[in-house]
């Protein structure tokens, strides 16, 4: 009798055809079949006899906004998850999306610029390169939680050509897209030393670091996995796993390294964390800077970040794959007010588990770009258990303050003690010399 009625209802008026829907919310007959088809938009009835689709006009509304995200470019498997939302859930999700789609448009872009001028330059130099920025994936929070505190440095020297110029990216850092000099016979080499501490608020650690002649590297684990996802993406980066040298890579070969190196850490990072109860919900932040012979790269993912201080100035390298930084972006939040918002947490892109479907596994694939080099220069990576609690003025003090990088990482830790340390801590330093002067 229910169908009877509704039946009744669509030949009344109340409900409409698949035609007249398909005019009021702008999608085609095709679309709304293959939507009912996928559980989208199922219609409000379906005749039992002939199988005509009607429609309720309540759902235009619905409809409507399938309509838009589509036009967007969002997947329906994603769709389908925002219009189960309420609306301002709703509009979280689509930021984050659209957040992921501009910063993944601007990393193709840098990549085909850099492609661009690497083909047309005489001799095949290259004359710009890649640069750094934020990208998206699913949202997920950085809850920290797990292990001892872990405690450790370590140092070494490598033969460097150090090139003339200095590139600047549009945030006016060193080393973005940018006109590079040719390599010149200054033999550099590296000083560094790594930390991590469990903080004055957290009983066990998922923080990791590693500095080496060949590899620096920071790691910050979330979830029940946490420990293990920072430990394996860093094992994987290190120079037995990606095929570090003694000779100098190319431009262009390096790139493909930290490409093959990004997937290697994913993969890691999943295979540590397929035994957790929730593998998904388990994953990593990685920030890292990979050494040949002349040439470094940058490989970054999450919040976790990478500064270079460089004639007293202090620069940040890295943008932040977070919720926050998304709407400092698009201007919707202040820097000030980013610091106490309560989605400050949230990540748009990590090292996670479980396996991915193809879209979203490149979405989630972390950042590369190649860094230019010069004596003088000192880098400091850090997790966000520093970063987040220690303003960038004094992070700047503390760094030009240390003679040697094993004093800037206790004064860094230090100073995230003094804040509170809410957080596990997880810093690295490293200063590039003359190789005579190592």
């Amino acid at each position: 009798m229910e169908r009877e009625g509704r039946a009744v209802g669509a030949a009344s008026g109340e409900l409409v055809t698949i035609g007249e829907f398909a005019r009021l919310s702008r999608l085609s007959a095709k679309a709304l079949r293959r939507y009912d088809e996928l559980g989208l938009l199922r219609p409000a009835l379906v005749d039992p006899v002939n199988g005509y689709r009607y429609y309720d006009p309540a759902q235009v509304e619905g409809a409507r906004l399938v309509a838009w995200l589509r036009r967007i470019g969002m997947p329906l498997s994603r769709i389908g998850r925002i219009v189960a939302l309420d609306a301002g859930a709703a509009a979280v999700e689509i930021r984050a999306y659209w957040a992921r789609v501009e910063a993944e448009t601007a990393a193709r872009r840098d990549l085909a610029m850099y492609l661009v001028d690497h083909l047309s330059a005489e001799g095949g130099a290259m004359s710009r390169i890649p640069g750094s920025t934020g990208s998206t994936g699913n949202a997920r929070g950085t809850g920290n939680a797990g292990g001892t505190g872990r405690t450790g440095s370590s140092g070494g020297a490598e033969d460097m050509g150090s090139r003339g110029g200095r590139g600047s990216s549009g945030s006016g850092a060193p080393g973005g897209p940018g006109v590079l000099g040719g390599p010149v016979a200054v033999p550099l080499a590296i000083r560094c030393a790594a930390l991590t501490d469990t903080g004055a608020v957290r009983t066990a650690n998922q923080d990791a670091a590693f500095a080496g002649p060949r590899l620096l590297a920071v790691a910050d684990g979330f979830g029940e996995g946490g420990a293990e996802a920072s430990a394996a993406a860093i094992e994987a980066l290190k120079p037995t796993a990606w095929g570090g040298g003694d000779g100098a890579l190319s431009a262009a070969d390096l790139l493909n390294a930290l490409e093959d190196t990004a997937d290697s850490a994913s993969r890691a990072v999943r295979d540590a964390v397929a035994p957790c109860a929730d593998p998904d919900g388990s994953g990593t932040t990685l920030t890292a800077m990979l050494w040949t012979g002349s040439r470094l790269g940058l490989v970054h993912i999450g919040d976790s970040r990478a500064y270079l201080l460089r004639g007293g100035e202090l620069f940040r390298i890295t943008h932040d794959h977070s919720l926050v930084q998304s709407m400092i972006d698009d201007g919707s939040l202040s820097r000030e007010e980013a610091a106490s918002h309560p989605g400050r947490a949230l990540l748009l892109k990590a090292l996670v588990g479980e396996a991915r479907s193809a879209p979203v596994a490149v979405a989630c694939r972390p950042d590369v770009r190649l860094q230019e080099v010069l004596a003088g220069d000192r880098y400091l990576l850090c997790s966000d258990g520093l970063s987040a609690v220690v303003d960038e003025a004094e992070l700047r003090a503390a760094v030009i303050a240390a003679e040697a990088p094993e004093e800037a990482v206790r004064r860094l830790v230090g100073l995230a003690h003094e804040a509170g340390g809410p957080d596990n801590v997880a810093c690295v330093v490293a200063d590039v010399v003359v190789a005579a002067e190592e």
